[in-house]
């Protein structure tokens, strides 16, 4: 038996018993047909934004990606903004549109325009393989997404809906690598929280009956040693020592041993060097090593990624980790450091109502019971910024399959039932 989905369904159905039972409104249903007649046009208006390449370094292009959802959100009649980022952040900016009323939950919807995808990569195309599946270059992730929350917002607006709502739609420029520092870089995401009372975010759904109601957090790390550098007949000796490779060695074995094993902590050496002199450059990724196999390693380095379910679980690993590269081999000396960059968006009680008020919607439209998805399956997404501040649910975006690679696509056939789930749900929070 699956412990994990048996206790989120349970919590689910523990929070649907505390909703009155209802079927969709006769307001509901024609928002629903309206979402129906134009299902087509938001298809299209995917694959045109798909077209447009938004690497995350191409800032042009993630700007005219912005642009073109600015145009249509002003259609809608809310109020935009274009927040540039400082020059030498190397980042585009972020959209945000809003309209400011009085009445229901204040909600802020969360998405991204920037994808993996730079302007030298082969991949740039929006290409339908049939009628159900396209080829799309950050089609799932997440501009289908972003796809979805325009068009559940059009069909409301349609229908007079949004009138006198308080909505924030908030879709970053750099989600994919967030800009530096992140007090700028997600400034105006967390203010913009901090006057909302609920997040919801549409990052590449995991399956058509789950939602995310938990994501771990992501930092980083690295390790740097020095060594003795001599020749290699005198290593383990008093004069000479380990040398840099064996400290880094014992120090990635300890990490291995004695930090891992909590649930929902990983640590990942993603890259690793060591030699008389090691250089790697942080923008390419790439490394250059000198050494020779007679010649003690004086130098060595690791980087490295940690993901974490809550802040305690992070300053506990860090812990181990820090008290295991102190403990250094003979002749050597080595420091590790962290950078933060995503926050854990950690389990909570108003997570799971909200993720019940989600399933009920789902039932209401026949479209089956909606559960909570494993948080040690999901990477980092912009919600988990703004976790400390509000009751968040992500993952309600696409569906599709290979994001990050050449081969992702993004499934058509789902476009319409998640915008239709995500119009009635907008529509009942913001009439609560």
């Amino acid at each position: 038996m699956n412990y994990r989905r048996l206790t989120s369904l349970l919590l689910v159905l523990f929070f649907c018993a505390q909703l009155p039972a209802q079927k969709l409104s006769k307001v509901e249903r024609k928002l629903v047909k309206t979402i129906e007649a134009n299902n087509n046009e938001a298809i299209d208006f995917l694959e045109l934004v798909v077209n447009i390449n938004s690497g995350t370094l191409n800032a042009k292009g993630v700007k005219k990606v912005g642009m073109v959802f600015k145009d249509a959100f002003e259609n809608i009649d809310f109020e935009t903004i274009w927040i540039e980022m400082p020059e030498e952040m190397n980042r585009a900016g972020h959209l945000f549109a809003k309209t400011e009323g009085k009445k229901g939950k204040k909600l802020l919807l969360i998405g991204h325009l920037d994808t993996v995808f730079e302007e030298n990569s082969p991949f740039q195309e929006f290409e339908r393989v049939n009628d159900s599946i396209a080829h799309a270059p950050g089609g799932n992730d997440m501009k289908g997404g972003d796809v979805i929350v325009l068009y559940a917002l059009k069909a409301l607006h349609a229908n007079g809906l949004l009138n006198d709502a308080q909505i924030i739609v908030a879709f970053t420029g750099d989600e994919e690598s967030t800009g530096k520092p992140l007090d700028i870089s997600r400034k105006d995401l967390i203010e913009a929280a901090k006057r909302s009372d609920i997040a919801l975010g549409f990052e590449t759904s995991t399956g058509f009956n789950y939602a995310t109601v938990a994501r771990r957090g992501a930092s980083g790390w690295q390790v740097d040693v020095e060594g003795k550098r001599a020749h290699s007949s005198g290593i383990f000796n008093e004069r000479v020592g380990a040398g840099a490779v064996f400290e880094m060695s014992r120090i990635l074995n300890a990490f291995y041993e004695e930090v891992r094993g909590a649930q929902y902590l990983t640590f990942n050496p993603g890259i690793l060097m060591g030699g008389t002199f090691v250089a790697y450059d942080t923008a390419t990724g790439k490394g250059e090593v000198f050494g020779k196999s007679n010649v003690v390693s004086q130098t060595a380095m690791a980087r490295g990624g940690l993901r974490f379910i809550s802040e305690e679980q992070k300053e506990e690993a860090r812990a181990k980790m820090r008290e295991i590269v102190s403990n250094s081999l003979p002749q050597t000396s080595a420091t590790v450091s962290f950078t933060d960059s995503y926050p854990a968006m950690v389990p909570t009680e108003g997570n799971n109502r909200l993720l019940a008020e989600l399933n009920q919607v789902s039932l209401d439209l026949g479209q089956g019971e909606v559960i909570g998805y494993d948080p040690g399956k999901r990477g980092a997404a912009d919600t988990s910024f703004v976790a400390e501040y509000v009751d968040c649910l992500d993952g309600l975006g696409t569906m599709g399959n290979g994001a990050h690679t050449p081969e992702e696509t993004v499934n058509l056939n789902t476009i319409e039932d998640l915008t239709k789930r995500t119009a009635v749900l907008i529509y009942r929070l913001i009439n609560q």
